[in-house]
């Protein structure tokens, strides 16, 4: 069992106790698919309630067919027949472009049997991919293979936490990512020390199962602040160090000079906006009074000016894809010499800019607008603080001379943009953001809700008019668009959301969230803020992902009817091929696409940059799990305020008031009673007590486990308050017995 963490010293990461999803998965894979949950409770020393949830986990685990079907390398008979299933792997290609196929475990054996594999549509695996068959001898000796299930890929690189086991060391991965542990030899552990993280490449031609690698690289104790990026950037092989071509190239730009096609926009006042952590400054604005509208002006970085079509530094940013920003650190899409450097629109220095002219009437509709590259020097950096502080009338001595002339014309554009905004109806979600405090030492010394300020909305409509001009600029020149699309809801998802809010009084009918205005109105007539967080999240899931696409679908959360990305490409190569589509279609110089790009290879980059985007998104999240779990960690035993912000069948997941950290209550830890799980209503109910557990719950917890490689909080349930599903969902069945029956003899408190 792991021990129980002290409130002064690190935490070494857990070993033991009730597995997670992963662990459990890892463990079955392991086992050649064999492991049921004895095995689970005995590898795990899993004890007392615990072992009910474990058992309900197995069984949402088979729900989803999750569990793989992965057994053992299959034995041949006497006669040298083999079994009517087996795993097998793919060897090669025969002259007659056949797929060849062998037994897994029997590849390097001499009379290993030849297989010829017959692939489904849609079920065709490649050389070296395993596959589940149903096999069947031929009449001339030969067997033959129908695919059934082509099985995940095993990875060739591992990230995880070194352990001491019972047959030497072992690599436990990190994240959630499903990968079966490692053995590794002592001579291959490159010095690495047991609760060290490392990353390991597999041995190659192993079988399925607890293979062997090899370290290649220490990132480090796995309680240090310093590693918990690190490690999400390796989990999620982000690329880190750049070529030594792109970095040359970055190093060797010089920075721009007035020339004959450029205008001169240094006189203009332009300001950039930005957080107080802000890394690099893509965009600076200016506004002021046109007759009864406004001209604004946007000025975005001009990176096409120093990364073109095909060079190294352009390689590099479309293999990356975007920047990823970590709590402590950021790995940019370009070298720092550009990202932070000649790209970036910082105060007093002349900077190659793509500036947009935009015309609004009062009501904020864009009346023309023009596009022009230009030379541009910042007259501030500031930050969204210190404009809005200047806003509400407490100015500081940076602030204060930029009252008249740039602020006040600036929230003057935001007034009429915010006018078009709210006359065509979007979708405003309060959905809470996380801002961490680290001390100097990197380490998390706090945690708190992040406020939307008017500072930032007035930046945001500014640059959503931009992009929106950006793609009508394109659409009317005819030339191809990198669109940013966002799709109508999954009505399968929508009609879940439907039935909870009804469950709730808020909703009846599907056709009352049809359009992005009804979800709108809807979170905006929610009294609590809690409760309005929590629907702002259950639509948020409803929602169809946004993604990149040559192909025009509109954008249904701002309910536009086009949009593309235009105004971030130091940290987004979406918005370099904007630019770049941009400059071939108004002819503004060098720099452009090369030639018209054909649809099928933009559709399959928009889809390439999608999966980027999320890969990015995925590591961001579990760095920041990992660092609040760090700040959590000396808190074990502790009591702390908590909103249920989901259900399932093997527990309940809660987000802590103070920190906003997130984690699970498993179902064994809330009462002495059978639960059992209404997905319909996101509820569990207490089969002798009649106690519900619904979304939006208000519950007082104990902290009781804190796993630093994974970021995963486990709590216990002390308290508990219902919020309305929970009382609606109690008068459904005429809310809890008044004397539920005592606890089982042995029971923990």
């Amino acid at each position: 069992m792991p021990k129980r963490l002290s409130k002064t010293r690190t935490p070494v990461p857990r070993i033991g106790g009730l597995p997670d999803r992963d662990q459990i998965l890892r463990h079955i894979a392991d086992s050649g698919g064999a492991a049921n949950s004895r095995d689970l409770v005995r590898t795990f020393a899993v004890k007392g309630r615990d072992r009910t949830t474990l058992k309900r986990m197995l069984r949402t685990l088979e729900a989803e067919g999750a569990l793989p079907d992965k057994p053992r390398a299959p034995r041949r008979d006497a006669d040298g027949s083999l079994p009517s299933v087996a795993v097998l792997e793919v060897t090669g290609i025969a002259a007659d472009g056949e797929l060849l196929a062998r037994p897994v475990g029997a590849a390097e054996e001499a009379d290993a049997p030849s297989i010829l594999v017959v692939a489904e549509r849609g079920q065709a695996p490649g050389v070296g991919d395993r596959f589940l068959a149903r096999l069947s001898a031929r009449p001339e000796g030969h067997h033959e293979a129908r695919v059934m299930r082509i099985l995940p890929a095993q990875p060739s690189r591992l990230v995880g936490v070194l352990e001491r086991a019972r047959d030497g060391l072992r690599v436990r991965p990190a994240g959630s990512r499903g990968a079966p542990e490692l053995r590794v030899r002592a001579a291959d552990s490159l010095g690495a020390e047991p609760g060290e993280l490392v990353v390991v490449e597999r041995a190659p031609d192993q079988p399925l199962g607890l293979g062997y690698g090899r370290v290649t690289e220490r990132l480090g104790e796995a309680g240090d602040p310093r590693t918990i990026s690190m490690l999400s950037a390796h989990s999620f092989d982000l690329p880190i160090a750049f070529s030594a071509a792109a970095e040359s190239q970055a190093k060797a730009a010089r920075p721009i000079v007035p020339g004959a096609r450029r205008h001169d926009l240094r006189d203009l006042p332009l300001v950039t906006i930005d957080g107080p952590d802000a890394r690099d400054f893509d965009d600076a604005v200016w506004a002021e009074r046109d007759g009864s509208g406004w001209h604004a002006v946007v000025a975005i970085a001009d990176v096409a000016h120093y990364v073109r079509p095909g060079d190294p530094l352009d390689r590099e940013a479309r293999q990356r894809g975007n920047s990823v920003y970590f709590p402590d650190r950021v790995l940019p899409m370009l070298p720092h010499a550009l990202s932070s450097g000649l790209c970036s629109l910082r105060p007093d220095e002349d900077r190659a800019c793509l500036a947009l002219h935009l015309w609004l009437d009062a009501s904020g509709r864009t009346r023309r607008h023009r596009f022009e590259r230009a030379i541009m020097r910042s007259r501030a950096r500031l930050t969204y603080e210190q404009v809005q502080a200047a806003a509400d009338g407490d100015a500081d001595d940076q602030t204060l001379p930029l009252i008249g002339s740039v602020l006040e014309p600036l929230y003057g554009a935001f007034g009429a943009l915010i006018k078009a905004r709210e006359q065509r109806g979007t979708l405003d979600l309060e959905v809470p953001e996380v801002q961490l405090r680290l001390d100097d030492d990197g380490r998390p010394i706090g945690a708190l809700s992040r406020a939307r300020l008017d500072s930032h909305r007035l930046i945001e409509e500014l640059m959503i008019a931009a992009n929106v001009a950006a793609a009508e600029a394109l659409e009317q020149a005819a030339v191809p668009c990198m669109y940013r699309v966002h799709d109508r809801p999954d009505p399968v998802k929508l009609e879940a959301l439907v039935q909870l809010l009804d469950g709730l009084g808020l909703a009846k009918g599907r056709g009352v969230l049809a359009k992005p205005k009804d979800l709108t109105r809807l979170i905006r007539r929610l009294e609590s803020p809690e409760l309005a967080q929590l629907v702002s999240t259950l639509v948020l899931r409803a929602q169809s992902q946004a993604a990149y696409s040559p192909h025009n679908l509109g954008h249904f959360g701002l309910n536009l009817g086009r949009y593309a990305h235009f105004t971030s490409p130091i940290r987004r190569y979406a918005d370099l091929l904007v630019h770049r589509a941009l400059i071939r279609a108004l002819q503004l110089g060098d720099g452009g696409l090369e030639h018209a790009p054909a649809g099928d290879d933009w559709a399959e980059l928009g889809a390439e940059l999608s999966r980027r985007e999320r890969r990015a998104m995925e590591a961001e999240r579990a760095a920041m799990d990992r660092f609040l779990a760090l700040l959590m960690a000396s808190e074990v035993g502790g009591s702390f305020a908590a909103t249920v912000t989901g259900v399932q069948r093997f527990g309940l997941f809660v987000r802590l008031d103070e920190t906003m950290a997130e984690g699970l209550i498993p179902i064994g830890r809330l009462g002495e009673e059978y639960f059992s799980h209404d997905p319909a209503r996101h509820v569990l109910r207490g089969e002798r007590s009649g106690t519900v557990f619904a979304l939006g719950d208000r519950v007082r917890v104990e902290l009781t486990e804190v796993d630093l490689v994974s970021g995963q909080l486990t709590f216990r349930q002390l308290d508990h308050t219902p919020g309305p599903a929970g009382k609606a969902a109690a008068a459904r069945r005429g809310g809890p017995r008044r004397r539920p029956a005592p606890p089982r003899r042995g029971a923990r408190p």
